[in-house]
């Protein structure tokens, strides 16, 4: 009982609770807040009528290159500016070993895609003073007991050096090799070079390390495609990190929205994401200015990568294709001039799903994958309601005209409102405090139902807490995600964003080279490990504990709080500011059910986002009985700012427990700042 006591008290820490097995008694539940004076809130859930179905595409991904989320994230890569073109002038990440010189030279390209090369002068090397090049990786390189790493590189040299080059995994300070091969037979000619690093039984994992190629033989040579991979998800080639793949596997995302908002426009046209740049060999891949979060991106992570990502998690790609608007103001007008552009998105749809005999659909069989990927859904542009020359309506119908004639069976979404066609779905983006959130967690209550647009909440967060949310985010996420789910014959998909942030220089701005260009991000990870944030964990319950249709329910003595709304302005405003908004009574409490209509399983969730415990009465119609044995899946801090980081990757995890004593009419104790869970079974 003392445990029950902590627990729904928030005394006990939540990292305790991991080892715990609970056998929890809902009739002892009442007991513990007896003395509580005020009304105790009770819910009525009619499992007899269903209001919706749930959309079996709800829960899905949004992705973009922002925070190192691919180049130093996601992509298996280790090496940073592998193809030297991350600044046109410096070597830049790279570092000299012993007397070399390290230059950029144009005169020596690889390619027309790649048109520079890094001369490496060792003309100084000896036995005695090794001359070469390094490379530290994205804040670091992790190098692991026992694990087998593939290098390799395109090099040519100058008459007369044939090498030999050492290729090791080097500590930072130098003082250590973990693993070591050598290249000979260097020629005039580029040629590639593959080497493999088999670490041994070392005592620990490591992450200060560096990529050292270098030579004891004095000489000139010059490298391109400089590049190390570890070992990757499902073993593929130009792969993924297996630790953040997995994380994203156990959220049972059902789509992926690529390849992201931002990153799809560009701050200009030229450096939109163009696709047709990112297929094929990586080291016919150009790679491009991601000048909406400032880096360079390699594409190595392209077109491709992205559909294996959405194969290796039985995922579907919800395509997002360019429609003519870039962030800086840049647009493409409808007509003529937006023609080419519409007919490289029709280009793109066909390298997704065109049977092997069209163009496109034999670029993908020579890519590597005969077979079309599954595809429903085609967003056309993003956030294009911030195109300050109006002409969105114009290039949507366009574009939609298009695909329809083509795809009819695609479901086309818009990202801002249009008159002239009426879109399938409409693309909705919030990002607010947690008291927003909150506050406008019914919203899709009062949506009609005739309404021929349905949803997609494409992009929204709780921003509290950084890199990462915190508890407080995780309650307002879960408190609008009741209001998703129970309304989702509107809302057929979401996808919590950003997804990803790098932790590791978060002391730098944007500017300043740091890893994070965007605050409150789901999953967290520097170069050997990596965490989900509490807002994750409430990503994953809700994706992965529900029915498949939505219950009637109502609720009654919901507490409030009070909140008091603030006017956002625009730097610079020198207008007068307009009048406070009135203050709001927002709900403490949020709820949804829903059941499995194979199973008979209800699923009720709860989010208390007091710091008390709140109890609740349960009361349930409409089905023969409610076995008394049932489970609890509960996710709480120990306060709103509670978190989770590298160092306490698990301080906030969900816990699976027993209940043995549900029922039709019954008092659950919501614990404070907690997400709950009860799973009923009903047959």
């Amino acid at each position: 009982m003392n445990l029950i006591k902590s627990l729904l008290s928030g005394e006990l820490p939540a990292r305790r609770l991991l080892v715990c097995t609970l056998l929890v008694s809902a009739a002892m539940i009442p007991a513990l807040r007896a003395d509580n004076t005020n009304p105790v809130p009770r819910l009525t859930i009619q499992a007899d009528q269903v209001t919706a179905h749930v959309s079996p595409t709800l829960y899905g991904l949004m992705t973009e290159e922002i925070n190192y989320s691919y180049e130093g994230g996601l992509y298996g890569e280790l090496v940073r500016n592998r193809s030297f073109r991350a600044d046109k002038s410096l070597p830049k990440f790279w570092d000299t070993v012993g007397g070399a010189g390290l230059s950029l030279d144009s005169s020596t390209p690889l390619n027309a895609a790649l048109p520079v090369s890094l001369k490496l002068d060792a003309t100084q090397a000896s036995a005695a003073a090794p001359a070469g090049l390094a490379n530290s990786g994205y804040w670091g390189i992790p190098v692991r007991p026992g694990t087998v790493y593939h290098a390799s590189f395109q090099a040519k040299a100058a008459g007369g050096f044939t090498g030999p080059l050492t290729v090791a995994l080097v500590s930072a300070n130098g003082n250590t090799t973990f693993a070591r091969a050598q290249v000979n037979n260097l020629t005039g000619e580029w040629q590639k070079f593959e080497v493999v690093l088999q670490t041994g039984n070392l005592p620990a994992a490591t992450k200060d390390n560096r990529l050292v190629i270098s030579t004891t033989v004095p000489g000139t040579l010059w490298l391109q495609q400089v590049s190390l991979f570890p070992p990757t998800y499902a073993n593929r080639a130009n792969g993924n990190r297996p630790d953040i793949m997995q994380l994203l596997a156990d959220m049972n995302p059902k789509f992926l929205r690529l390849p992201g908002g931002n990153y799809l426009e560009g701050n200009t046209i030229p450096t939109r994401f163009n696709w047709k740049t990112t297929i094929g060999t990586v080291d016919q891949r150009p790679g491009h200015l991601d000048d909406a979060w400032g880096y360079w991106s390699t594409d190595g992570f392209g077109l491709m990568e992205y559909l294996h990502w959405c194969e290796d998690l039985h995922m579907e790609p919800l395509l997002a294709v360019y429609a003519g608007y870039s962030l800086g103001q840049h647009f493409v007008p409808p007509g003529p001039d937006l023609a080419p552009y519409v007919q490289d998105d029709l280009d793109e749809i066909e390298y997704v799903i065109g049977d092997t005999n069209t163009t496109w659909g034999a670029q993908r069989a020579q890519d590597g994958h005969p077979a079309p990927f599954p595809l429903h859904y085609i967003e056309v542009g993003n956030e294009d309601g911030f195109d300050h020359s109006g002409t969105y309506d114009g290039r949507f119908a366009q574009i939609y005209d298009a695909i329809k004639a083509k795809y009819p069976q695609l479901q086309v979404i818009a990202t801002a409102k249009v008159q002239s066609r009426t879109p399938d779905l409409l693309d909705e983006h919030y990002y607010r405090s947690q008291e927003e959130m909150e506050a406008h967690a019914h919203d899709y209550d009062k949506y009609p139902r005739s309404a021929k647009t349905k949803i997609f909440v494409g992009e929204w967060a709780t921003r509290v807490g950084s890199p990462t949310p915190n508890m407080a985010g995780a309650l307002g996420d879960a408190a609008w995600m009741t209001g998703m789910e129970r309304n989702s014959d509107i809302v057929l998909l979401e996808s919590y964003a950003p997804l990803f942030v790098n932790v590791s220089d978060l002391h730098k701005t944007r500017a300043e080279g740091g890893s994070m260009q965007w605050a409150s991000d789901l999953i967290g990870y520097d170069a050997l490990t990596s965490y989900g944030s509490p807002s994750y964990y409430a990503q994953q319950m809700f994706s992965t504990h529900h029915g498949d249709t939505v219950l009637a329910a109502s609720a009654q003595a919901i507490p409030t709080y009070t909140w008091q709304p603030t006017v956002r302005r625009r730097k610079n405003d020198t207008t007068p500011p307009p009048a406070a908004p009135p203050a709001q009574q927002v709900p403490c409490l949020f709820y949804d059910a829903t059941r499995d209509s194979g199973t008979g399983t209800i699923f009720v969730k709860l989010v208390n986002r007091q710091v008390t415990a709140q109890p609740v009465q349960l009361v349930i119609s409409g089905v023969p009985a409610v076995k008394a044995e049932g489970n609890l899946v509960l996710l709480q801090g120990d306060s709103p700012a509670d978190t989770n980081s590298l160092e306490q990757p698990q301080k906030i995890v969900p816990k699976t427990s027993i209940v043995r004593d549900f029922g039709p009419d019954m008092t659950y104790v919501c614990p404070p700042c907690s997400i709950s869970i009860l799973e009923l079974q009903t047959k």
